[in-house]
């Protein structure tokens, strides 16, 4: 059994159609607009200004707005226009299915019943399946790494849906994967997918449109993404002083090649963006 977002639950339910899916997404995602969208919407900010501090928060673990005060680019009250205006907007996806006409408030509420129940049974199978393994806890740390990155780098949430199988790691087309050296302890973080999710996911990345980003520069994205969250994922796993030695993100073996590894974890991913496979090792 595999996790689903709300959206993909009811649709394979045949509750709404793609359609009524792809039109509850969009008007999501204009509800909830980033808050450096939000500053250069409201002029608070140039876009120059919003993507410094995004380059920041690519590197530090911390939300824009303390950036942008550190930085003295948005002020204490500024920015509580920001959240305020941000949280005002931001809707869920049920609620925009009511809007919409597509469910009615009490399908609503009985549709997200199931949900829970199905992602309550999905997240007991994931945790079953790595519990007692080696990488159970740098399992875990990447899986949050990328909860919390996912919206902020390329606008998406992202969940895990299960461990990975034979047949979701050979339809990876691409694989990128980054691996440190601590002392004698070494570690890996892939990422696996289609080349649909990798364009996907290198477009929001790279706040591009689809027709300027062609397979090579998507390479170099998924490639930079792997490294954030190694990044990420040593600090939350290594210890403060730790030292260590990285390699640069590498294309040269495929999801199911790494996986096929000793001591290795595959795992299935859902994001907005598409769904990938994120290796530890």
């Amino acid at each position: 059994m595999a996790a689903k977002f709300l959206g993909q639950f009811l649709l394979e339910r045949g509750t709404i159609t793609s359609a009524q899916l792809l039109a509850a997404l969009d008007a999501q995602r204009a509800s909830n607009p980033l808050l450096g969208e939000l500053a250069v919407h409201h002029r608070m900010l140039d876009a120059a200004q919003a993507r410094r501090i995004n380059d920041r928060q690519r590197a530090e673990d911390r939300r824009f707005g303390d950036i942008a005060l550190e930085m003295g680019l948005l002020d204490a009250g500024q920015l509580d226009v920001l959240l305020a205006a941000q949280k005002k907007g931001r809707k869920l996806f049920g609620q925009i299915l009511v809007e919409q006409g597509t469910l009615t408030a009490e399908q609503l509420e009985s549709e997200l019943v199931a949900h829970r129940r199905d992602l309550d049974e999905a997240n007991h199978a994931l945790a079953l399946g790595i519990a007692g393994h080696a990488l159970a806890d740098m399992a875990t740390s990447a899986i949050r790494v990328c909860n919390r990155l996912f919206p902020r780098l390329v606008g998406s949430q992202c969940q895990a849906s299960g461990i990975a199988d034979a047949a979701t790691l050979e339809a990876c087309e691409v694989t990128a994967h980054v691996r440190i050296e601590a002392g004698s302890q070494s570690m890996l973080i892939g990422i696996g997918c289609g080349r649909a999710a990798m364009q996907a996911i290198a477009c929001s990345l790279l706040s591009i449109a689809p027709e300027q980003c062609d397979d090579e520069l998507a390479v170099d994205a998924l490639g930079e993404l792997v490294n954030v969250l190694m990044g990420y994922v040593v600090r939350d796993t290594l210890a403060d002083d730790a030292s260590y030695r990285a390699h640069p993100p590498s294309t040269a073996l495929s999801a199911a090649d790494l996986a096929a590894r000793d001591s290795t974890l595959a795992l299935s991913m859902a994001s907005q963006r598409g769904d990938f496979v994120l290796i530890v090792g």
